[in-house]
C-alpha cells in the first residue's frame, strides 16, 4: 500500500513539476523569450547547447566554442535576477524570491556574428524547476545515505515542493479576487456615475424646454 501511494505521488508530481525540454531557432539579433511560473524561493537550473546550420551537409552541427549566448532573467516585477554572457553551451541558475511569472530570454552575442551571418542558430533548451533540480545520486554519495534514506529525502523535497505550489496557487487565487473585487468597485462607480450624468441631462433638458416655451409663450 505504502509502495503504491509513493509511486501514485510520483507520477503526480512528475505531472505538476515536469522538467521543460525543447529546442528553437533563431536569427542573427532575434531574441527568444520564454514564460515559467514559478513559486516563490524556488530554484531554477536551465541547461542549452546550440547548433549551427551546415549548408555543405544539409544538417545542424555543435556549434564553435566562440559563439556567444547571453541569457536575461526578469522576474514579475520585471526586475532583472540574471544578465550574462555565457558560451555555446551552457548551464544557469538562479532562484526565485517573487512568486510568479518569469520571463527567461535568450540571445546569440553579435560579434560572432559572422560565423554563421545568413543561417539558423538551433538552440536546446532543457529549464528543471523545484526538486528536479537535486542531483540525488550525488547527494547520496555526498551524504552516505542508504536507498532508503535517499528515497525519503526525496520524498520530502517533493512535500516541500508541493506546498511552495500550493502557496502560490493561494497567492494567485488571491490576486484574482483583489483584481475581481477592483473590477467590480469600478464597474459600480461608473454605473453611480452614468445615473447622475444622465440626471444631470434630464433636468438640464426640462430647463432648456421650460425656457424655450416660455420664451415661445407656450406656457
Amino acid at each position: 500500500m505504502m509502495l503504491s501511494l509513493s509511486a501514485a505521488l510520483t507520477l503526480a508530481l512528475a505531472w505538476m513539476f515536469p522538467a521543460h525540454g525543447l529546442y528553437f531557432h533563431i536569427g542573427e539579433t532575434e531574441k527568444k523569450c520564454f514564460i515559467e511560473e514559478i513559486p516563490d524561493e524556488t530554484m531554477v537550473i536551465g541547461k542549452y547547447r546550440t547548433q549551427l546550420w551546415d549548408k555543405q551537409s544539409g544538417s545542424f552541427l555543435p556549434a564553435t566554442p566562440g559563439l556567444g549566448m547571453h541569457v536575461e532573467i526578469k522576474d514579475p516585477d520585471t526586475k532583472i535576477i540574471l544578465s550574462r554572457q555565457y558560451g555555446s553551451d551552457g548551464r544557469f541558475t538562479f532562484t526565485s524570491h517573487t512568486p510568479g511569472e518569469h520571463q527567461i530570454c535568450l540571445h546569440s552575442n553579435s560579434t560572432k556574428m559572422a560565423l554563421f551571418a545568413g543561417g539558423k542558430l538551433r538552440v536546446h533548451l532543457d529549464i528543471q524547476v523545484g526538486e528536479h533540480t537535486n542531483n540525488y545520486p550525488e547527494i547520496a554519495a555526498k551524504d552516505k545515505l542508504t536507498e532508503l534514506q535517499l528515497r525519503v529525502r526525496q520524498l520530502l523535497d517533493q512535500v516541500e515542493q508541493i506546498q511552495k505550489e500550493q502557496n502560490y496557487q493561494r497567492y494567485r487565487e488571491e490576486r484574482f479576487r483583489m483584481t475581481s473585487e477592483s473590477t467590480n468597485q469600478r464597474v459600480l462607480w461608473w454605473s453611480i456615475a452614468q445615473t447622475l450624468i444622465l440626471i444631470v441631462t434630464g433636468i438640464w433638458q426640462m430647463k432648456h424646454l421650460k425656457s424655450f416655451f416660455e420664451a415661445k409663450k407656450l406656457v
